[in-house]
């Protein structure tokens, strides 16, 4: 797979050589070993591990519904209450984060109304705070820690 700028955690594989597998420990099972998932499992680990999140406050590939169309997010950072926080969109290494990847995480927004918009390519990250009141947003030069949001 993919070097990325984030730390290594302990990976657990699993599956066939053809259809390899990685231990998603928010899920708790095994899932498709694609580039966007070995981003995601480090940038979750990431999360929990170096910059505080609870592990029972995050969530992966959350269903949103709108009329009869299904979105999924990649991840999803609930407060105490079980209330959205913040929305994380992930992307394989080679796919730049560009302005669609931008305009699909503030689709999935309009529905769930978070504090944080987070994408990750593995190889850059971008994390802005959503200013509803003033209607704009603030590009953070760092993925915030947990006890600062």
């Amino acid at each position: 797979m993919y070097e990325l700028n984030l730390p290594s955690f302990e990976i657990r594989l699993g599956g066939t050589r053809e259809k390899p597998e990685i231990f998603d420990f928010l899920r708790r099972r095994f899932v498709k070993l694609t580039p966007e998932e070995w981003v995601r499992q480090h940038f979750v680990h990431w999360l929990v591990e170096h910059k505080g999140y609870p592990k029972g406050l995050l969530g992966n590939e959350i269903e949103l519904q709108v009329g009869e169309k299904k979105l999924r997010c990649d991840s999803i950072l609930y407060d105490n209450d079980t209330r959205p926080q913040m929305i994380i969109e992930y992307k394989a290494p080679t796919v730049a984060l560009s302005q669609k990847v931008f305009d699909q995480i503030s689709a999935y927004n309009l529905l769930l109304h978070v504090d944080y918009l987070t994408i990750s390519n593995g190889l850059q990250h971008y994390c802005c705070k959503m200013s509803y009141e003033q209607k704009r947003y603030e590009f953070l030069e760092d993925i915030p820690d947990y006890e600062k949001i």
